[in-house]
């Protein structure tokens, strides 16, 4: 082992723009070996990319070879050498290397490529290191950062609803029961009641938790547990939030392109839809419209009938940008969304599909603000109004006009991403019978 170190180490990313000749430290992971008649080629990568070393056999020790020689994929080194530019090289430079450090062993990693998709899930703690799941990573940081600083830039508070609750917000068939102490409550499907809340002090508020889901899907597009980022802002009426969550995604959008164009050729993402999407306006769709669209393809659908995901798939085709579909039939939604004055059969309501065939990352409406109405439409829909007594104390004393959402923010990383399927959106994906690790 070699520890004579002497040169400032510095990330991978920099050593990549040194000049020729100038000696670099880099350390990280063994990303992949070939061991040749004359030289041993390391790929060497850490957070920020990676970068060929070579180790010519005949100009440096037996000691030094043996060492090269035995170490493995995923193995972790620090290595000290002159910079040399070649074009075969990935990012077009090597680092010739005079010494090496093993800093802790890898033998027989797993992973040689081609395994199964099962067989990857069952061991994610490694597979993470992918540079495809690496770049995932990086694009959900930003994508979050565009999030944020939408939010700042417009006068928004972030705030931490909790994650345990007593009451059903998108219906007790899809909920995860636990026990508190003896009593019974869920894991949390919204922080949607906890944000309307704080409206009545702060306006405009947002949070990002996870939410639980115990629906029976398992589809390209669906997670047990997921990331929410969610909204609500007093005096909002349902266009004034459509133009807010346009807003949102544009930024976030934005934000991927300004920062994250490396993990986005590395994913062989185009980025011709996404800077459309940041140029365009998000167009709207009524429900009625997308009955007769949707009939108009062959779709045996009527009115009343909910659009699932492969209704929407089909939607999705009529446009390049996401879109706004509205006003949906009140029996497809829940209690808290307002209705329409003309047409009480119609909430005030409204997805945000993304094209490509992704669908729905983004679901909204503006809220019931009268108490009457709310308690009715609470008794309609089956549920004890005690249980919701404080959410209707919210419409008692000074009740306004409010609206808000819930963003996916893995569907929203899987579009942005051009991921075939949103478990490589999140670190740890929760599928049914799946928890791992």
């Amino acid at each position: 082992m070699m520890t004579n170190m002497l040169e400032k180490r510095i990330p991978i990313k920099e050593a990549l723009k040194i000049e020729d000749g100038e000696r670099c430290n880099v350390r990280g992971w063994v990303y992949r070996k070939r061991d040749m008649a004359g030289n041993i080629f390391i790929i060497l990568r850490d957070s920020t990319g990676i970068i060929q070393g070579v180790l010519p056999r005949n100009s440096v020790s037996k000691d030094l070879v043996s060492l090269a020689e035995r170490i493995g994929i995923e193995a972790s080194i620090e290595i000290n050498g002159i910079v040399k530019s070649d074009k075969r090289a990935p990012g077009g430079k090597e680092i010739q290397i005079e010494a090496l450090s093993l800093v802790g062993e890898s033998e027989n990693f797993p992973i040689r490529g081609k395994e199964s998709i099962e067989y990857l899930l069952d061991i994610r703690h490694l597979w993470l290191r992918s540079r495809k799941l690496s770049a995932v990573m990086k694009i959900r940081d930003s994508v979050l950062q565009g999030l944020r600083e939408y939010y700042r830039k417009n006068g928004w508070w972030e705030v931490s609803p909790p994650i345990l609750t007593q009451s059903a917000v998108e219906g007790g068939a899809t909920l995860f029961e636990v026990n508190f102490f003896g009593k019974k409550a869920y894991l949390s499907q919204s922080a949607q009641f906890y944000l309307e809340v704080l409206i009545y002090s702060l306006e405009k508020v947002y949070s990002l938790t996870p939410s639980f889901r115990a629906e029976k899907s398992r589809t390209r597009r669906h997670l047990y547990e997921y990331w929410h980022m969610e909204g609500e802002a007093a005096w909002f009426d349902m266009k004034d939030m459509m133009k807010h969550v346009e807003g949102l995604t544009k930024s976030s959008i934005k934000k991927v392109l300004e920062d994250r164009l490396e993990e986005l050729e590395l994913l062989k993402r185009k980025t011709e839809r996404l800077e459309l999407a940041i140029s365009s306006s998000f167009p709207e769709l009524t429900y009625d419209d997308a009955i007769d669209r949707l009939r108009k393809k062959g779709v045996n659908i009527k009115w009343g009938d909910d659009i699932g995901a492969d209704e929407e798939r089909i939607l999705t085709e009529y446009y390049d940008t996401p879109f706004f579909l509205t006003m949906f039939p009140k029996e497809l939604k829940s209690f808290y969304m307002k209705t329409e004055k003309d047409r009480p059969e119609v909430v005030l309501g409204f997805d945000l599909e993304a094209p490509e065939g992704y669908g729905e990352v983004v679901g909204g409406s503006e809220r019931e603000d009268n108490y009457e109405r709310l308690y009715r439409r609470i008794v309609e829909e089956g549920y004890n109004p005690s249980d919701y007594q404080w959410y209707l104390d919210l419409r008692k004393y000074g009740s306004v006009p409010h609206s808000g959402y819930g963003l996916g923010v893995d569907r929203l990383v899987t579009w942005i991403a051009g991921l075939d399927h949103i478990r490589d959106s999140i670190p740890f994906p929760r599928f049914r019978d799946r928890i791992y690790p």
